[in-house]
């Protein structure tokens, strides 16, 4: 059982956007996901279920945030970041981890200070992700290799049609997924970050409205010197996709459109334009075919 500590509490951020049911499921998770207790910023996208307004009202140490609209998922976080700062120079909550995270995952016990007893057996971490575990009980590979010009393509391209093709098992670089160990990058669902890494990279590209932005973020820590960490010592479990599933002519498109940005940072130079062309023409017609599976049939009969 959790036990009472000394240490100023964990500052947790989550980006809400009517998130119902399963924001209740989270906080109660949170008692006894660490001892330092939690202090939770509800960072607001603009819900209209009066759920987070309701769960700020009702309970200690959490905070309704409004960002103003639907900002999307990196600059919720960053917004709910810089609301933070002044409470972690005062020392009000740890000025040293930050956990970010979806409303719809539920912490085991004891997750939180397993992730920050990982994040102090590797000292260079900056972001340190949990096991995250599905619905249907089984393990998502959360800890994958970086996207590269073949295996990112070749995902993108060929992920659904042909899910076991090689450019999508060297993207997932799920072959092991119970030893702790180094990553390309973290599943944005729920992670454990260093709080000057995070400031050191500028936080979020806000650029990103949704999807890509934790493989961005994975890949800047990487490049200013920091590792990212995968403790499967901690466990949660996701309730993936609650509004993508509700969104899918939004989100879909989103998705495609931040593979997009992400290949195309990476291949800035003049010489570079057909790939990108190439990227971009792929992925839009994997963005419409996608959508319109989802779309149910609008023909009557006559």
């Amino acid at each position: 059982m959790v036990t009472y500590s000394q240490k100023p509490p964990v500052a947790v951020i989550t980006v809400t956007y009517s998130p119902g049911r399963h924001l209740t499921a989270f906080l109660d998770s949170l008692t006894e996901a660490t001892a330092q207790g939690t202090h939770v910023i509800l960072a607001d996208n603009g819900s209209v279920d009066g759920s987070p307004e309701e769960a700020a009202r009702t309970r200690r140490k959490v905070e309704f945030l409004p960002t103003g609209g639907n900002l999307g998922y990196g600059t919720g976080m960053n917004v709910g970041a810089r609301h933070l700062q002044p409470l972690r120079d005062a020392g009000e909550v740890d000025p040293e981890f930050l956990v970010l995270s979806n409303p719809d995952v539920v912490f085991n016990e004891g997750a939180i200070d397993e992730l920050i007893a990982c994040a102090r057996r590797w000292p260079e971490a900056g972001a340190v992700g949990p096991q995250i575990v599905e619905p249907d009980g089984s393990i998502y590979p959360s800890a994958r290799a970086l996207p590269d010009m073949r295996n990112g393509i070749g995902h993108a391209l060929l992920g659904q049609i042909w899910p076991k093709n090689p450019w999508t098992r060297a993207y997932r670089d799920d072959a092991d997924m119970a030893t702790e160990r180094t990553a390309g990058w973290l599943s944005g669902s729920c992670l454990l970050v260093r709080w000057d890494a995070f400031d050191a990279v500028g936080g979020f590209d806000e650029r990103y409205f949704m999807y890509m932005e934790d493989v961005d973020l994975g890949d800047r820590l990487a490049r200013a010197g920091y590792e990212n960490i995968y403790c499967p010592a901690a466990t949660i479990t996701h309730a993936k996709g609650h509004v993508a599933g509700k969104h899918a002519d939004t989100m879909l498109p989103a998705h495609h459109e931040s593979a997009y940005r992400f290949q195309a940072d990476r291949l800035p130079h003049w010489w570079q334009a057909p790939a990108r062309l190439l990227i971009r023409i792929g992925l839009k017609t994997r963005s419409a075919l996608a959508v319109a599976r989802t779309r149910p049939s609008n023909r009557k009969d006559s």
